[in-house]
């Protein structure tokens, strides 16, 4: 397999037509709740993105059933989202689960969601180390229906839990403990849920579900606003810029429709036309900008990279969940903005990064990136080839994880691509 990717561009100016992968967040949930519900529907649209097909697999193991005296083995990969989901969804299914993913995954945290869980009831084990996969779960019915749940760590808790609140005996309420992050992915999954019929209460931090059945409907998946981002960071890099992106909604359940906000002040207009968005080159970006990503943590690795190409001061906030993604994401993004000539500063209490860009016209040309096994640093270090006039990507598949078209959509829009193997560079 080729495991570099040479990405060179010698001008800047970009106008495509695209149409974006099917969001892998919208997918996953859908896919859990018609799990939930025991009936059939329709789901039109459905992420293409390993994750989703990974989830989607799973769920066909699960439907066999449980059989032999041993678990069953249920493995997601790097697959944060999926283990997850599975964690709550294999507490209340009867059978023996042995839940487990790759090596990064036993490195990244679920004792919060655990903990709910056994809340209610459920029965749980570590197989290797405390608060951490793999996990053996014993399913059966859930007879307690009060727990409270870390939400400063993620989102993914929290949805976990509700998606399986209607289904036990006495329904859920839910406490939320701690600053809560990523709160638009908390949403959605409420949004879907009342599509598929649930009510439920919120007041405050506490979300009470009643004991109800999920309403079967057939649904279209929405494409990827958080897959946009990598098309207004190159509408960002470039001089000129008119980029459409076909059949994304300008309104949107997905958090990740903030977009529009964050790129005006780096010089991007969003048009929004009939079922498409368009995304046009207007104005120069501010000299130096703070966004806080709390709610959007997947935004946040394109739009330093594009501070960083554009030789714009940055100040970010709101990164703590960064490091216990696909990769340990801030130092990864230290590591890697480095070797382009910019520079990231954690700031005095630990709570903000500071970018220190290189001086305009100076970034480093062609150097090889590594992506860490994770798809979003691939796919927000490949723009910077607008503005270092090549660049080299180490591990290039690894966008199979959310947006296997990338590529293809990379060379549609003018970019040049070269696949070497290692050590032929």
């Amino acid at each position: 397999m080729h495991d570099i990717l040479k990405i060179s561009r010698h001008d800047r100016k970009v106008a495509v037509k695209l149409k974006l992968p099917a969001s892998k967040s919208i997918s996953n949930r859908v896919l859990i709740i018609r799990f939930l519900s025991g009936k059939p529907f329709g789901i039109r649209n459905l992420s293409e993105a390993e994750d989703t097909q990974v989830l989607y697999s799973l769920l066909d193991v699960i439907r066999r059933g449980h059989k032999g005296a041993g678990p069953v083995e249920l493995n997601t990969g790097n697959a944060g989202t999926v283990l997850r989901f599975l964690a709550a969804v294999m507490a209340i299914t009867p059978g023996i689960w042995h839940l487990t993913g790759d090596d990064r995954m036993k490195e990244r945290p679920v004792g919060a969601l655990v903990n709910a869980l056994r809340q209610l009831g459920a029965d749980i084990e570590y197989t290797g180390d405390e608060g951490y996969p793999p996990l053996l779960i014993r399913g059966k019915p859930l007879e307690e229906s009060e727990a409270a749940v870390d939400a400063s760590i993620s989102s993914q808790f929290v949805s976990s839990l509700m998606m399986i609140g209607p289904l036990l005996p006495q329904g859920l309420k839910l406490f939320l403990e701690g600053d809560i992050v990523s709160a638009p992915y908390q949403e959605m999954t409420l949004q879907l849920m009342t599509y598929f019929g649930v009510r439920y209460i919120r007041k405050d931090r506490l979300i009470t579900i009643p004991p109800q059945a999920y309403r079967p409907r057939d649904i279209g998946i929405e494409p990827d606003w958080t897959s946009a981002s990598y098309w207004y960071q190159i509408a960002a890099l470039a001089d000129e810029a008119e980029i459409w992106l076909e059949g994304l909604p300008g309104v949107s359940i997905q958090g990740d429709a903030i977009l529009p906000d964050i790129y005006r002040s780096l010089g991007i207009r969003t048009l929004v036309k009939s079922q498409d968005v368009i995304l046009l080159r207007d104005g120069e970006p501010q000299p130096s900008v703070h966004f806080d990503f709390s709610n959007h943590p997947d935004l946040a690795l394109s739009v330093m990279a594009c501070c960083a190409g554009l030789s714009l001061k940055g100040r970010f906030t709101g990164l703590r969940t960064l490091r216990i993604k696909e990769s340990d994401r801030l130092e990864a993004m230290g590591k890697e903005l480095a070797r382009i000539g910019a520079e990231l500063v954690t700031d005095p209490g630990g709570d903000a990064i500071s970018l220190i860009p290189s001086l305009p016209g100076s970034l480093r040309e062609n150097q090889l990136i590594h992506t860490y096994r994770d798809h979003r640093m691939a796919m927000s270090f490949a723009p910077l080839a607008l503005r270092c006039g090549t660049i080299r990507i180490l591990g290039p598949q690894v966008v199979l994880k959310s947006y296997p078209a990338f590529w293809n959509h990379m060379e549609k829009a003018g970019f040049r691509l070269e696949w070497m193997l290692r050590g032929m560079e």
